[in-house]
């Protein structure tokens, strides 16, 4: 494999550059003097960002992206043969590292790589985990799945020894990677467009665990449900954290504001230490929270410091991001995009000010949504109306005989209202005629439904 020596700067192109995590490390690599070119499908706030910092961007994907003067092509997950772009890249001769494979490389470069995975929640929890890093001045580099408004994006680059990047488990991804401090969140069925089954995806978080040096840490959310596979594994390198007091750092006394943010009492090995209070809503964000106080204190960072840095984050786009109120609805987006983030999401928004809640879903990928087709369905109905966009299909084209429509009779079936709208503008059309004031408008999904609540904020 190509090593990328970042003392020495050299051109590199990357395929895909508009990506959330692509543009990250394009940034970081302008920072330190290399210089940038990419190719992407079409313009976006991203691509806009990198070309005022220097990158030169083509928005086609085609064979004559690929000249002599580039040294390394770096290529994101989703480009495959039949892209022209990839296939003359792979003739070329210059040397290739997928996107996984460089951010690998870069977690080289500081004393303590910290990895944030698990199926859900990676991008909140590495944004509030920066939050404390950022308090207790450890000057950290933040590579962020979201935009994060404190860092004004999703990439901030630090003079400290500390890096701090989400750990994607999509095609192994994070098995490139070279953590001295590793999370795991949660283990769900998911991605099974790449992965065989929920035995493939333990093996997979097991194989990452397993990166660790000698002298590293796990730190492990202990509710999920073979846990004791990582404790045999790593031994006393693991630290488990969750809500019951069989962990060294749980919760206890959960209560909530009028807007359903927390507040709770922190023990550690059994030990009252501190209530803490959050900005962000929801008995999921308390579980991120302990992740990250678990990885605070391995860090050394003040109990103070780690409490204003968790009041200080109020969220990154598209995780319950409040968008604003029409005629007294009050509209909310939210990426969640499996049963168990929805789950959250809704029961985050049951305890927000509400009459009724009503819940505009796209879901995401036909194979997502066939495996998980009445996880999906239990998980939705805890709204008290439903709206269905069509599937979203991202990379797939085989729709393997699922739609919307049939998710919205499901649903149906577990006792909550539910539509299914074929446009984004009936669907606008249908909420303005329909949500009253008091109402909780959650635009949902992975996709494009974001827009259906600005343009109904526009209207």
């Amino acid at each position: 494999m190509y090593k990328v020596d970042f003392k020495k700067p050299i051109h590199i192109h990357f395929i895909g550059i508009g990506g959330i995590s692509m543009s990250g490390l394009a940034e970081i690599l302008i920072k330190e003097g290399f210089t940038v070119s990419g190719s992407d499908v079409k313009p976006s706030a991203l691509t806009t960002r990198l070309s005022s910092k220097g990158a030169t961007i083509v928005f086609s994907q085609t064979a004559e992206n690929i000249t002599d003067t580039i040294d390394l092509i770096v290529y994101t997950a989703a480009v495959h043969d039949d892209n022209e772009e990839y296939a003359a890249a792979k003739k070329s001769g210059i040397p290739l590292l997928s996107r996984a494979e460089l951010l690998g490389q870069l977690m080289n470069n500081y004393q303590v790589p910290i990895a944030v995975a698990g199926t859900h929640g990676k991008t909140t929890t590495t944004s509030m985990l920066s939050h404390i890093l950022l308090a207790g001045d450890l000057d950290p580099t933040i590579s962020v799945g979201g935009i994060l408004n404190s860092i004004g994006g999703n990439i901030r680059v630090g003079g400290g020894e500390y890096f701090v990047t989400e750990a994607c488990e999509y095609t192994n991804s994070f098995l490139h990677f070279f953590p001295k401090i590793s999370v795991i969140l949660n283990i769900d069925e998911d991605h099974l467009d790449f992965f065989k089954d929920l035995d493939d995806i333990y093996d997979s978080f097991l194989a990452f665990a397993k990166l660790l040096p000698a002298d590293g840490n796990l730190v492990i959310n202990n509710s999920i449900p073979r846990v004791s596979l990582f404790k045999e594994a790593l031994g006393n390198r693991l630290i488990t954290y969750g809500l019951t007091e069989d962990c060294r750092y749980f919760a206890e006394a959960i209560t909530y504001d009028s807007y359903g943010c927390p507040s709770f009492d922190l023990y550690i090995d059994g030990q009252k230490i501190d209530r803490l209070t959050l900005a962000v809503t929801g008995e999921h964000n308390v579980e991120n929270a302990l992740a990250s106080i678990a990885v605070s204190e391995l860090l050394g960072i003040p109990l103070e410091e780690v409490k204003k840095g968790l009041l200080s984050f109020s969220g990154t786009n598209r995780r319950f991001e409040k968008k604003g109120e029409k005629d007294g609805v009050v509209i909310i987006d939210d990426y969640a995009h499996h049963p168990t983030e929805i789950r959250a999401t809704l029961g985050a928004a049951k305890a927000y000010p509400h009459r009724e809640i009503w819940c505009i879903f796209q879901p995401h990928t036909y194979t997502r949504t066939k495996a998980l087709f009445h996880e999906f369905a239990r998980a939705l109905a805890l709204a008290d109306h439903v709206i269905l966009t069509d599937i979203y299909a991202a990379r797939e084209t085989d729709n393997l005989g699922v739609s919307a429509e049939g998710l919205a009779a499901e649903i149906k079936v577990h006792g909550s209202d539910a539509y299914y709208l074929p446009s984004f503008a009936e669907i606008e059309k249908f909420c303005l005629e329909n949500c009253k004031k008091g109402d909780l408008l959650i635009t949902m999904g992975a996709g494009d439904v974001v827009s259906i609540g600005e343009s109904i904020l526009e209207s």
